[in-house]
């Protein structure tokens, strides 16, 4: 998120397993069968959970890595993956969401007397030789037995504000730069908003290389289908779209593709974010729960945006608007039902969330392609239900998580096939920060997550089959 996300004015209007379609008659303040899960509090007044779960705290902030560097501050987005060669062990690659403006979480110690150890050629951006951007991701290799790390690393360094992302069926992760630096803004020697690929396996720093062909705004997540290659991608903006990206050579992004943006069919320039204010509007009206729609999608050109209006000239083409698209993840039922879920972060009458289903059409990305579907499938009526969803992710049982980035305590949620919400754990630190990077281990035994501030990583277990629907 950016720094300055609370400044919006509020205001207040009168999966890897089971999301189907769901009926436009079910109500959004349903609560699950979990909904009476009493989260227990933390004595060490970090992280309340249920009853008989229980939680490591894997790193944080400013501790030392196996690479003689500083743990880095604000963890964000995460993706976790098989070990290649060591069955005992997963790997993490952790985004670390730090803007121009933050001057703490450093990894080279307050002063930089650690960066003289990493070779230029490795940083994508610096305001000056001493002082680079610090943005980027770190790698973290878990052994499963004793949910010790055994090593951690920086991977990527010198871009800024990396707040979600995506892994890919090939084992890397996909970083998103959310903050659009143009050169010479805050120092800036390169053009920032692009994406970056990790490998998993990265002992060190990789290659800085943005991913320009898939498009320069304020990025925030990637899905990618693995059954075509296609990456969709969310913006965190007010005024925002859903893109997809069509590689030109499936696995090879850097090869580059094709961008494009979701369009609603009969419903152009269609403004999602089911405001009540702007239904008079002509390109605004209200949009019933479970209501899905019929997709095209509009080719975008010059989308590296050296004027950051790639999502301007594409609602104007007549894409589709959503409220700041955050988290996203692939999830399909059978291979005959896939589906990409996001959330929007301050969509839905009370601005506190709505949560989206996009099912491609068969043929997608072809010149066969069928028109794909769009669902609203969940809608918060207030913050205390669901204040602010975020980042996402599918649990093995079928329910989507979601962590909250809110206006008070700070939640990790789930949301039922059935859409209904339950509590999963609360934020019991005192700096309330927001949840973000829920992830699971391939096995589906431990969750890791972050917290933002002050800068934890926790790995979460316990008898996750208990809250099988």
């Amino acid at each position: 998120m950016q720094i300055n996300r609370r400044e919006v004015i509020w205001g207040s209007a009168a999966t890897l397993v089971a999301f189907g379609a769901l009926s436009t008659g079910m109500s959004a303040s349903g609560h699950s069968a979990n909904a009476g899960l009493q989260l227990m509090p933390d004595p060490r007044g970090l992280l309340d959970l249920p009853e008989g779960f229980s939680y490591r705290l894997l790193s944080q902030t400013g501790q030392p890595m196996s690479d003689g560097f500083l743990t880095p501050g604000r963890p964000d987005g995460m993706a976790c993956f098989p070990h290649p060669t060591e069955g005992g062990q997963v790997i993490l690659v952790r985004n670390h969401e730090i803007f121009a403006d933050v001057n703490d979480g450093k990894p080279f110690g307050a002063n930089g007397e650690m960066l003289s150890r990493v070779s230029p050629a490795k940083i994508y951006d610096a305001r000056r030789p001493d002082d680079p951007f610090y943005g980027g991701t770190t790698n973290l290799v878990i052994d499963t037995a004793s949910g010790e790390i055994v090593r951690d690393n920086l991977s990527l360094l010198g871009t800024v504000g990396n707040c979600a992302g995506g892994a890919t069926p090939w084992g890397s992760w996909l970083t998103c730069e959310e903050q659009m630096l143009k050169p010479g803004e805050d120092g800036a020697q390169q053009a920032h908003g692009f994406v970056f690929e990790v490998p998993a396996t990265a002992v060190g720093l990789v290659d800085p290389v943005p991913l320009k062909a898939m498009g320069r705004f304020a990025h925030e997540a990637a899905s990618v289908d693995p059954g075509s290659g296609i990456v969709y991608l969310t913006e965190d903006s007010l005024t925002g779209l859903f893109y997809r990206f069509i590689p030109y050579s499936p696995g090879q992004l850097a090869k580059g593709g094709r961008l494009q943006a979701l369009g609603i069919i009969g419903w152009d320039s269609a403004d999602t974010r089911n405001w009540a204010r702007d239904w008079s509007t002509a390109s605004a009206r209200s949009i019933a729960l479970g209501e899905s729609f019929a997709i095209r999608w509009i080719d975008l050109e010059d989308v590296e945006a050296p004027e950051a209006d790639l999502a301007a000239r594409g609602f104007a083409a007549g894409a589709a608007m959503f409220c700041r698209g955050e988290g996203m993840a692939y999830g399909a039922r059978s291979e005959s039902d896939k589906a990409h879920f996001f959330n929007c972060t301050q969509g839905g009458r009370d601005r506190s969330g709505q949560v989206w289903r996009y099912e491609p059409g068969a043929g997608e990305g072809t010149s066969a392609e069928q028109p794909g579907k769009l669902t609203l499938i969940y809608e918060s009526p207030g913050a205390d239900t669901l204040d602010m969803c975020d980042n996402l992710a599918v649990a093995p049982w079928g329910d989507l998580i979601l962590c909250e980035d809110g206006r008070g305590d700070n939640y990790l949620r789930a949301l039922t096939p059935k859409g209904q919400i339950y509590d999963l754990a609360r934020n019991a630190h005192g700096g309330r920060a927001e949840f973000c990077g829920a992830c699971f281990s391939p096995d589906g035994r431990t969750m890791f997550v972050n917290v933002q501030e002050p800068g934890f990583t926790f790995a979460i277990t316990g008898p996750w089959d208990s809250l099988r629907s």
